[in-house]
Protein backbone atom coordinates (compact mmCIF):
# COMPACT_ATOMS: atom_id res chain seq x y z
CA UNK A 1 0.00 0.00 0.00
CA UNK A 2 1.49 3.20 -0.99
CA UNK A 3 1.35 6.11 1.94
CA UNK A 4 3.30 9.01 0.56
CA UNK A 5 0.54 11.58 1.98
CA UNK A 6 -2.48 10.90 4.80
CA UNK A 7 -4.72 13.29 5.66
CA UNK A 8 -6.66 13.45 8.85
CA UNK A 9 -10.45 13.88 7.94
CA UNK A 10 -12.87 14.86 11.31
CA UNK A 11 -15.41 11.62 11.67
CA UNK A 12 -17.75 14.07 12.50
CA UNK A 13 -17.59 15.95 9.22
CA UNK A 14 -19.24 13.78 6.43
CA UNK A 15 -18.64 16.84 3.63
CA UNK A 16 -15.21 17.02 4.45
CA UNK A 17 -14.93 13.25 3.61
CA UNK A 18 -16.55 13.02 0.43
CA UNK A 19 -14.55 16.20 -0.91
CA UNK A 20 -11.29 14.71 0.73
CA UNK A 21 -11.66 11.77 -1.77
CA UNK A 22 -10.50 14.02 -4.70
CA UNK A 23 -7.57 15.98 -3.10
CA UNK A 24 -4.61 13.63 -4.24
CA UNK A 25 -3.93 12.11 -0.93
CA UNK A 26 -2.81 8.24 -0.91
CA UNK A 27 -5.25 7.61 1.97
CA UNK A 28 -7.60 9.51 4.40
CA UNK A 29 -7.45 8.65 8.15
CA UNK A 30 -10.94 9.31 9.77
CA UNK A 31 -10.96 10.36 12.55
CA UNK A 32 -12.65 9.27 15.80
CA UNK A 33 -9.74 10.61 18.57
CA UNK A 34 -8.78 13.92 19.07
CA UNK A 35 -11.19 16.04 16.19
CA UNK A 36 -14.26 14.48 17.98
CA UNK A 37 -15.84 16.09 20.85
CA UNK A 38 -16.88 13.31 23.51
CA UNK A 39 -20.58 14.35 22.79
CA UNK A 40 -20.40 13.74 19.55
CA UNK A 41 -17.99 10.28 19.15
CA UNK A 42 -21.45 8.29 19.11
CA UNK A 43 -22.68 10.28 15.96
CA UNK A 44 -19.63 10.57 14.40
CA UNK A 45 -18.84 6.53 14.77
CA UNK A 46 -22.41 6.02 12.42
CA UNK A 47 -21.06 8.93 9.93
CA UNK A 48 -17.84 6.99 9.27
CA UNK A 49 -19.44 3.70 8.85
CA UNK A 50 -22.17 5.16 6.57
CA UNK A 51 -18.96 6.87 4.33
CA UNK A 52 -17.04 3.40 4.78
CA UNK A 53 -20.11 1.82 2.96
CA UNK A 54 -21.21 4.25 0.00
CA UNK A 55 -17.92 5.92 -0.78
CA UNK A 56 -16.01 5.18 -4.04
CA UNK A 57 -12.73 3.88 -2.72
CA UNK A 58 -10.27 6.32 -5.05
CA UNK A 59 -7.63 6.01 -2.34
CA UNK A 60 -7.16 4.09 0.88
CA UNK A 61 -9.96 4.72 4.38
CA UNK A 62 -8.05 4.41 7.21
CA UNK A 63 -10.31 5.01 10.55
CA UNK A 64 -8.23 6.22 13.75
CA UNK A 65 -10.31 4.47 16.75
CA UNK A 66 -9.35 5.55 20.35
CA UNK A 67 -6.40 4.15 22.60
CA UNK A 68 -7.01 0.69 23.59
CA UNK A 69 -8.53 0.23 27.08
CA UNK A 70 -11.37 2.89 26.48
CA UNK A 71 -15.31 2.09 25.87
CA UNK A 72 -14.78 4.13 22.74
CA UNK A 73 -12.05 1.84 21.20
CA UNK A 74 -14.66 -0.81 21.64
CA UNK A 75 -17.37 1.15 20.31
CA UNK A 76 -15.26 2.48 17.32
CA UNK A 77 -14.13 -0.86 16.22
CA UNK A 78 -18.11 -2.18 16.64
CA UNK A 79 -19.56 0.86 14.42
CA UNK A 80 -16.78 0.89 11.79
CA UNK A 81 -15.36 -3.09 11.12
CA UNK A 82 -18.49 -4.54 9.11
CA UNK A 83 -17.54 -1.49 7.09
CA UNK A 84 -14.58 -2.71 5.72
CA UNK A 85 -12.47 0.22 6.41
CA UNK A 86 -8.61 -0.25 4.89
CA UNK A 87 -6.85 0.39 7.62
CA UNK A 88 -6.95 0.72 11.36
CA UNK A 89 -4.30 3.58 13.20
CA UNK A 90 -4.07 3.14 16.39
CA UNK A 91 -3.13 5.93 18.93
CA UNK A 92 -0.61 5.60 22.47
CA UNK A 93 0.34 2.20 20.53
CA UNK A 94 2.81 0.71 22.88
CA UNK A 95 4.88 -2.56 20.71
CA UNK A 96 3.79 -5.20 19.75
CA UNK A 97 1.93 -6.32 22.56
CA UNK A 98 -0.69 -3.38 21.62
CA UNK A 99 -1.13 -4.69 18.02
CA UNK A 100 -1.62 -8.53 19.11
CA UNK A 101 -4.83 -6.72 21.37
CA UNK A 102 -5.76 -5.13 18.52
CA UNK A 103 -5.63 -8.16 16.02
CA UNK A 104 -7.70 -10.32 18.69
CA UNK A 105 -10.27 -7.07 18.74
CA UNK A 106 -10.32 -7.30 14.86
CA UNK A 107 -12.47 -10.88 15.46
CA UNK A 108 -10.49 -12.52 12.46
CA UNK A 109 -10.73 -9.59 10.09
CA UNK A 110 -7.27 -8.62 8.43
CA UNK A 111 -7.15 -5.01 8.79
CA UNK A 112 -3.70 -3.64 8.35
CA UNK A 113 -2.62 -1.58 11.16
CA UNK A 114 -1.00 1.37 11.37
CA UNK A 115 0.13 2.40 15.09
CA UNK A 116 1.19 6.17 16.76
CA UNK A 117 4.39 4.72 18.46
CA UNK A 118 5.46 7.83 20.59
CA UNK A 119 2.66 8.79 22.43
CA UNK A 120 3.43 7.71 26.11
CA UNK A 121 6.94 7.16 28.02
CA UNK A 122 6.67 3.27 28.32
CA UNK A 123 6.07 3.53 23.86
CA UNK A 124 9.41 4.88 23.24
CA UNK A 125 10.79 2.06 24.99
CA UNK A 126 8.92 -0.77 22.68
CA UNK A 127 10.05 1.01 19.07
CA UNK A 128 12.55 -1.82 18.34
CA UNK A 129 9.64 -5.29 19.28
CA UNK A 130 7.41 -4.59 16.27
CA UNK A 131 9.44 -6.77 13.73
CA UNK A 132 7.08 -10.41 15.10
CA UNK A 133 3.58 -8.18 13.96
CA UNK A 134 5.00 -6.96 11.20
CA UNK A 135 2.48 -8.75 8.54
CA UNK A 136 -0.01 -6.81 10.62
CA UNK A 137 1.45 -3.10 10.08
CA UNK A 138 0.85 -0.38 7.30
CA UNK A 139 3.41 1.07 8.66
CA UNK A 140 4.62 3.15 11.81
CA UNK A 141 4.26 6.58 12.32
CA UNK A 142 5.25 8.80 15.77
CA UNK A 143 3.88 11.90 16.95
CA UNK A 144 4.87 14.89 19.57
CA UNK A 145 1.99 16.08 20.91
CA UNK A 146 0.69 14.04 23.71
CA UNK A 147 4.38 12.55 24.90
CA UNK A 148 5.20 16.64 26.14
CA UNK A 149 2.02 16.04 28.91
CA UNK A 150 2.73 12.06 29.56
CA UNK A 151 6.32 13.49 30.57
CA UNK A 152 5.81 16.90 32.27
CA UNK A 153 7.52 19.00 29.54
CA UNK A 154 6.61 22.60 28.75
CA UNK A 155 6.77 22.25 24.73
CA UNK A 156 8.24 19.43 22.78
CA UNK A 157 10.01 22.45 20.23
CA UNK A 158 11.79 25.44 20.27
CA UNK A 159 11.07 28.71 19.27
CA UNK A 160 11.46 28.32 15.73
CA UNK A 161 10.06 25.14 15.69
CA UNK A 162 12.51 22.63 15.54
CA UNK A 163 11.97 19.72 17.74
CA UNK A 164 13.68 19.89 21.06
CA UNK A 165 16.37 16.61 21.85
CA UNK A 166 13.55 14.32 23.59
CA UNK A 167 11.62 14.23 20.72
CA UNK A 168 14.20 14.14 17.72
CA UNK A 169 15.17 10.67 19.91
CA UNK A 170 11.32 9.59 19.09
CA UNK A 171 11.52 10.86 15.83
CA UNK A 172 14.68 8.76 15.32
CA UNK A 173 13.40 5.58 17.01
CA UNK A 174 10.73 5.08 14.67
CA UNK A 175 12.66 5.41 12.18
CA UNK A 176 15.11 2.38 13.08
CA UNK A 177 12.43 1.19 14.64
CA UNK A 178 9.94 0.76 11.39
CA UNK A 179 13.06 0.09 9.52
CA UNK A 180 13.62 -2.96 11.99
CA UNK A 181 10.55 -4.68 11.23
CA UNK A 182 10.24 -3.93 8.01
CA UNK A 183 7.41 -1.78 6.98
CA UNK A 184 7.04 1.60 5.85
CA UNK A 185 8.09 5.03 8.43
CA UNK A 186 5.79 7.51 8.64
CA UNK A 187 6.51 11.21 9.08
CA UNK A 188 4.28 13.05 12.10
CA UNK A 189 2.08 16.08 10.84
CA UNK A 190 3.17 19.76 10.72
CA UNK A 191 0.90 21.53 12.42
CA UNK A 192 0.93 25.01 10.90
CA UNK A 193 -1.05 24.01 7.52
CA UNK A 194 -0.26 27.57 6.07
CA UNK A 195 3.50 27.35 6.01
CA UNK A 196 4.18 25.50 2.96
CA UNK A 197 7.53 26.28 2.57
CA UNK A 198 8.50 25.05 6.05
CA UNK A 199 6.47 21.88 5.44
CA UNK A 200 8.37 21.79 2.15
CA UNK A 201 11.02 21.56 3.90
CA UNK A 202 10.27 19.36 6.97
CA UNK A 203 8.90 16.87 4.21
CA UNK A 204 12.02 16.93 2.40
CA UNK A 205 13.97 16.56 5.34
CA UNK A 206 12.18 13.35 6.30
CA UNK A 207 12.23 11.65 2.82
CA UNK A 208 15.96 12.41 2.90
CA UNK A 209 16.45 10.55 6.04
CA UNK A 210 14.49 7.35 5.26
CA UNK A 211 10.84 8.42 6.08
CA UNK A 212 8.39 7.13 3.14
CA UNK A 213 5.39 9.53 3.58
CA UNK A 214 3.99 11.65 5.85
CA UNK A 215 0.75 12.82 7.77
CA UNK A 216 -1.49 16.09 7.02
CA UNK A 217 -4.20 17.88 9.07
CA UNK A 218 -5.13 20.12 5.91
CA UNK A 219 -5.58 19.57 1.86
CA UNK A 220 -3.00 22.02 1.46
CA UNK A 221 -0.50 19.88 2.11
CA UNK A 222 -1.42 16.99 0.71
CA UNK A 223 0.38 18.05 -2.90
CA UNK A 224 3.51 19.36 -0.73
CA UNK A 225 3.70 15.89 0.62
CA UNK A 226 3.11 14.13 -2.49
CA UNK A 227 6.20 16.19 -4.11
CA UNK A 228 8.45 15.29 -1.64
CA UNK A 229 7.65 11.65 -1.03
CA UNK A 230 8.05 11.12 -4.83
CA UNK A 231 11.28 10.37 -6.65
CA UNK A 232 12.60 12.77 -8.81
CA UNK A 233 12.99 11.99 -12.38
CA UNK A 234 16.91 12.44 -12.12
CA UNK A 235 16.64 9.92 -8.57
CA UNK A 236 14.31 7.28 -10.25
CA UNK A 237 17.21 7.66 -14.09
CA UNK A 238 19.86 7.22 -11.70
CA UNK A 239 18.75 4.46 -9.77
CA UNK A 240 17.91 2.80 -12.57
CA UNK A 241 21.59 3.07 -13.68
CA UNK A 242 22.81 1.89 -10.75
CA UNK A 243 20.47 -1.73 -11.24
CA UNK A 244 21.54 -1.88 -14.63
CA UNK A 245 25.07 -1.94 -14.05
CA UNK A 246 24.67 -4.83 -11.16
CA UNK A 247 22.80 -6.42 -13.58
CA UNK A 248 25.25 -6.40 -16.26
CA UNK A 249 27.65 -7.09 -13.99
CA UNK A 250 26.48 -9.89 -11.41
CA UNK A 251 29.32 -11.24 -9.69
CA UNK A 252 30.55 -7.67 -9.25
CA UNK A 253 31.00 -6.58 -5.51
CA UNK A 254 31.54 -2.48 -6.12
CA UNK A 255 31.81 -0.50 -9.78
CA UNK A 256 32.20 2.63 -10.68
CA UNK A 257 29.11 4.54 -12.00
CA UNK A 258 29.89 8.56 -13.26
CA UNK A 259 32.98 8.63 -11.87
CA UNK A 260 31.61 7.06 -7.96
CA UNK A 261 31.92 3.71 -6.26
CA UNK A 262 29.39 2.25 -6.18
CA UNK A 263 28.11 -1.14 -3.80
CA UNK A 264 25.93 -3.11 -2.69
CA UNK A 265 24.32 -0.45 -0.19
CA UNK A 266 23.76 1.51 -3.83
CA UNK A 267 22.03 -1.13 -5.21
CA UNK A 268 19.54 -1.62 -2.30
CA UNK A 269 19.00 1.72 -2.36
CA UNK A 270 18.32 2.19 -5.76
CA UNK A 271 15.70 -0.03 -6.02
CA UNK A 272 13.76 1.23 -3.29
CA UNK A 273 13.94 3.97 -4.88
CA UNK A 274 11.91 2.21 -7.98
CA UNK A 275 9.76 0.59 -5.56
CA UNK A 276 8.19 3.98 -4.22
CA UNK A 277 8.48 4.90 -7.91
CA UNK A 278 6.38 2.32 -9.33
CA UNK A 279 4.06 1.14 -6.65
Amino acid sequence: MRLRSLLFVPGDRPERMEKALDLGADALILDLEDSVAPANKAAARGMVADFLGRADRRCALFVRINPAGSADSDEDLDAVLSAAPDGIVLPKAEGARSIADLRHRLRGRHVPILPIATETPAAVFRLGDYAPVAEHLAGITWGAEDLPAAIGAAASRDDAGAYLPPYQVARALTLFGAAAAGVQPIETVYPNFRDLDGLKRVAEAAARDGFTGMMAIHPMQIPVINAAFTPSAEAVAHARAVVAAFDANPHAGALQLDGRMIDAPHLKQARRILERANP
